[in-house]
């Protein structure tokens, strides 16, 4: 049975989420700060660690520093801080993923499933660049390491005006589910790069994938014009349509943001949104 740390100063979250977590069939033990987390951790082994950030004597971020190498759990970061300052000292601790406060059950339950079934080992993302308005990772060639990277940078653009950040949030996937496929053809040898800046006018994030690129002209979606592929984007997600020839999350992304440029080879990619 997979065993789960809940850490939570505010005992009545901290009691609901043992509660959903042990229906869900999971060994719940909880802490209520970083210290007592800590010594458990120590007398102990758990796969998972759910953890707030801001608690007494010990805070999220300084447990998450302090977690041994060689027993260390997964930890998923559920706080209603989500600024940026907080978001990259967490990444550099090497959190898994962040969750804002509330979370629905039914969503929590999805997070923790998904990490739970992924095999043991280090993480795979490499942090180059932590800083909040300049942020810069290398990650395997993995759906499952991209859905990580689109979730920092939600995070990230914290704050944004709604339709800015969910533009960004449906273009940056559309980018990185071509260049984990398509680029690195889903292999976890292959490696890709991403790095996001946010400034006081635009967001931009780059991406640059292993592959040797792609030629425009043979895009089945080149004549699509933009009001169309838009009206598309806002009512089939990308799942809902299954199977899409190539250059349709190009074209598609084209329409979300303002700016959307590629090197020569078309094996990097830089989009832009403005903010005014």
């Amino acid at each position: 049975m997979m065993k789960i740390l809940v850490v939570d100063d505010s005992s009545n979250e901290r009691n609901g989420l043992c509660r959903l977590l042990e229906r869900a069939g999971y060994e719940v033990r909880s802490a209520a700060d970083g210290v007592e987390a800590l010594e458990k951790i120590r007398e102990n082994q758990f796969d998972l660690l759910l953890v707030d950030i801001w608690m007494p004597r010990m805070n999220g971020i300084e447990l998450l520093a302090l977690l041994p190498e060689d027993s260390r759990p997964r930890a998923l970061v559920i706080t209603g801080d989500e600024s940026p300052e907080v978001l990259v000292r967490s990444l550099r601790e090497k959190a898994y993923l962040f969750i804002s406060k509330p979370v629905k059950p039914d969503e929590l339950l999805r997070f923790v499933r998904n990490t739970l079934e992924l095999p043991p080992g280090p993480d795979p993302i490499e942090v180059v660049s932590a800083e909040p308005n300049w942020v810069e990772l290398r990650f395997p060639c993995a759906i499952q390491i991209a859905e990580r990277i689109e979730n920092v940078v939600d995070h990230l653009n914290h704050g944004l005006p709604p339709h800015i950040r969910q533009s960004v949030k449906m273009a940056l996937h559309e980018l990185l589910v071509n260049a984990v496929k398509w680029g690195g053809h889903s292999g976890p040898d292959a490696q890709a790069h991403i790095e996001y800046l946010r400034t006081r006018k635009f967001v931009m994030c780059r991406i640059a994938d292993p592959g040797a690129g792609f030629e425009p002209s043979e895009w089945r979606y080149s004549t699509l014009n933009s009001r169309s592929l838009g009206a598309i984007s806002l009512k089939e997600p990308r799942a809902a349509l299954g199977s899409r020839p190539e250059g349709f999350g190009m074209k598609l992304a084209k329409t979300l943001v303002d700016e959307l440029v590629y090197n020569e080879a078309h094996n990097e990619v830089a989009m832009v949104k403005y903010l005014n």
